[in-house]
Formats: structure tokens, sequence, C-alpha cells
């Protein structure tokens, strides 16, 4: 949360922050300034320069005795025992506090044929130059954004002395060939995943082929076995034609007494 909104009644005077919000009330007022009972054990002190932004040359014409007013914290100093408040709203960044590289959100209030101004909570706001609006061409700053935008930026340069905050949100957004390599590794992967899966399916396939014994036959096989008989492994329908193109002694006898008990009749 921007500490410009804190509300909040510390403890002791060690627990008071830089820009600390405070709503108080005037106990006093000198010509140097006023001063503002916060909820302390001491009241804080406004000069009379931090009453407002413009000039002010008496302090009743700005605040009396008794008054409830919007102050922050400038200065806190529990050795000396001394707070020190003001009534001009803190800005959200102070110059020594945006450095380069640094994120931000801010609003677009002004545009032009070279780019956007965005406030972004300093003392004053920074350019989005049209190059540093998106990777690809655009005719104007109108293009991406309109007045009244939040947008969020990165700093790319802080010039103090001019007091210039150069902006980007190209350099938040992702490069076209960072975007073109990401799609092309999601398709290759998604190629691989497939052809794996079509492996996978042939191997499958190739399995099922394998001929698997019925229990019968299984069954023959381990009698045969007992029995010493070989070729165990020869597939039943083989060693059935087999069998019966093998002659057997027995019939043989058999028949040829019929045949001679015939003749003889």
């Amino acid at each position: 949360m921007d500490t410009n909104t804190i509300m909040g009644t510390p403890s002791n005077i060690k627990d008071i922050k830089h820009k600390m919000y405070f709503r108080g009330r005037v106990v006093k007022t000198t010509l140097a300034g006023a001063l503002v009972d916060i909820g302390m054990e001491i009241p804080g002190m406004v000069h009379i320069s931090q009453l407002q932004k413009e000039p002010v040359k008496r302090v009743e014409d700005v605040i009396h005795e008794g008054d409830e007013v919007d102050v922050w914290v400038r200065r806190v100093s529990p050795k000396k025992n001394r707070i020190e408040l003001t009534m001009i709203k803190p800005l959200g960044l102070e110059w020594g506090e945006i450095k380069k590289d640094m994120v931000v959100s801010g609003k677009v209030i002004r545009l032009e044929k070279f780019g956007a101004f965005v406030d972004i909570g300093a003392e004053r706001p920074g350019l989005v130059h049209i190059s540093e609006m998106t990777h690809d061409y655009i005719h104007a700053p109108s293009d991406i954004v309109k007045e009244g935008d939040v947008i969020e930026v990165k700093v790319l340069e802080v010039i103090k002395p001019k007091k210039q905050i150069k902006l980007s949100m190209k350099a938040l957004q992702d490069k076209p060939e960072d975007v073109v390599k990401t799609v092309l590794e999601k398709t290759e992967k998604k190629e691989q995943h497939g052809r794996e899966k079509e492996k996978e399916s042939e191997q499958s396939e190739e399995v099922k082929e394998v001929p698997v014994p019925t229990a019968m036959e299984m069954a023959l096989r381990e009698a045969m076995e007992r029995k010493g008989i070989d070729n165990v492994n020869e597939p039943i329908d083989k060693k059935k034609k087999r069998k019966s193109t093998e002659t057997n002694p027995e019939l043989e006898v058999i028949f040829s007494r019929t045949l001679k008990t015939r003749s003889q009749k």
C-alpha cells in the first residue's frame, strides 16, 4: 500500500515512518506554523511553508486552533523527540526513490506525436517515447493508449538535473523472436509427443500378433512332455497332420489279417 494513504496510531515515536498519514487536530498556531495532535505524547510541528503548495503569509489564513487536518510525516527524530509534519500530500515517488529498471504503474495524462506522458507519482510525469510503446510499428501513440489509461511501465533512465524520466512499455513485452521461439518449441514438443504415442501404439500391435497358446494346448504339451514325445513345441495342427501321415504298425497287422480272412472265404 502507498505510504501516502497509510493510517494508524503508532504506540511510540520510534514506530513513526516517513510519509505516514495521520488525521490530527490543531492545538496551537504560531507565526512559524502550527502544532498538531496526532495521538502521540508530543504534538507534531507543521511549518508555515508546509500548510499548502501556494505561499502563505499568515497561518490563520489557512488553519485555526481546533481544526482537524490531514498531515503526513516529513521527518522524525526519536532522539530529539521531534516530529515534523506537512499538510502537502507527499509524492508517491521522490527523485531519490526512482531507480533504473524499476517497474511502476502510472496514468497517461497527455499524448503527443512523439509519445505519451505518464504520471507515476513523481514530481514530473515520465515520457514513453513512441519507439518504446511496442515492438510493432505504429503510426501514433493513440494507436496504443489514450488519456486516462493506467499502464505499467519500466524506468529506462532518470536524468535528475533536467528532471526527466524516460519510461518504456516495450521493455515489459515479449520480443517477437521470443514469441516465435516459444511457439516453435511448443509445436516441436507436441509433434514429439505424437511420435512417441504412435511408436507405443505400434509396439502394442506387435505384442498382440504373438500367438498365445490356449489352456488345452498347454495341457496337451505337458502330457506329451511326461510321455517323452518329441517336438512338444510344434503347433498342434501340424502334429495332427504329421501323425495322420505316419505308418502305424499295429494297424497294418490288423489290416493284413482282415484281407487274409476274406480271401479264405
